[in-house]
């Protein structure tokens, strides 16, 4: 047979069977420490003259035994190392073979070519022509909407007149509460910060993420969908791994108002078939990852009324392309409010 490289045809091309060394270290070492037993061996019995009397063959048996079974052991020794090392080789190329069909399968499902050959330019081609059109959807949202110019992610709480009469003018009034009096969080530092920085050197989206924190509602949305992220990041589901098909802004509104079911179905613009399996059968299986889902389901309803009030139609598509949004998307899927 041939020293060559046999080749294993498989889908990827990847998992190839090498070519396999006919000696090597471990067959070195058994070599070694079988010549300097022979040679000790032989040193004892011919030099030092210790070799068995003619006639006793009980005891030729057992000097026979006393010489060849140590040096047995060490090729029994060296032959299991040998088969060990190669059971490794093999598993580590199973284990990328896998990988590279979940990719495959992923990126077949999610109709995203492999990026072989002239694929990436045509795959990076199309990228830009959506984010182009993703801009003129937004630039003529913006244009056609027409909002109250409050920046804030909700309405600025009109003060009340008390009418105190003339005998009650000493008391004070008390029990405002704080976030009432603090002015209302931008939304344009709101959708930044529902976005989450893109890596530890992007200072303007932690800056944002700081600021939204400091505002009640919004850290309670941030902290539950910063849990959903990282129980679905145990699963291997990844915010920027998904492209969804985004809705229009008058969608949202729509969801906003309470509409519910089909009439909202666009929502759900999530079509990653393996992400809505992982996810629905983590929903079904673990008791904590479906309760951190339906907190951050309900979360994200109450604050986005809110938000949709007095945000633009630019500004509701911007949020619903933040990785908040396209959790949201997921799991609204998974738990049936599109249906």
């Amino acid at each position: 047979m041939s020293d060559e490289k046999e080749s294993r045809p498989t889908p990827l091309g990847i998992y190839d069977k090498p070519s396999r060394q006919m000696v090597t270290g471990v067959e070195v070492i058994a070599i070694v420490l079988s010549g300097i037993w022979l040679a000790g061996t032989a040193i004892f019995f011919l030099i030092l003259g210790g070799a068995p009397g003619e006639g006793d063959s009980l005891q030729f048996v057992m000097t026979m035994l006393a010489v060849f079974m140590p040096v047995a052991m060490i090729w029994v020794a060296a032959t299991a190392a040998r088969s060990s090392r190669i059971m490794r080789e093999e598993s580590a190329r199973l284990q990328a073979a896998i990988d590279a069909m979940r990719r495959t399968y992923v990126s077949q499902t999610q109709g995203v070519p492999i990026a072989t050959g002239a694929e990436p330019s045509v795959t990076r081609k199309l990228d830009e022509i959506a984010a182009a059109q993703r801009k003129t959807e937004t630039a003529l949202a913006t244009f056609s909407s027409s909002r109250d110019h409050n920046p804030g992610i909700r309405k600025t709480p009109e003060p009340e007149v008390a009418q105190v009469d003339a005998e009650d003018q000493g008391l004070l009034a008390l029990g405002t509460p704080v976030e009432d009096l603090s002015p209302p969080l931008d939304r344009e530092v709101f959708i930044s910060a529902l976005n989450f920085p893109e890596n530890a050197e992007d200072k303007v989206g932690f800056a944002a993420l700081r600021k939204a924190l400091k505002d009640r509602q919004a850290s309670q949305l941030i902290q539950a969908a910063q849990d959903v992220l990282t129980l679905l990041s145990q699963d291997g589901i990844y915010m920027d791994d998904l492209r969804p098909d985004l809705a229009r802004p008058e969608i949202w509104r729509r969801f906003a108002a309470g509409e519910r079911g089909r009439q909202i179905a666009q929502l759900g613009g999530i079509r990653d078939r393996t992400s809505l399996a992982l996810a629905a059968g983590r929903m079904k299986q673990d008791t904590i990852f479906r309760d951190a889902a339906h907190h951050f389901l309900r979360r994200f309803d109450r604050t986005f009324v809110e938000f949709e009030e007095t945000a633009s139609d630019a500004q509701i598509a911007a949020l619903s392309d933040t990785r908040t949004a396209r959790a949201f998307m997921l799991l609204g899927r998974v738990a049936g409010i599109f249906d």
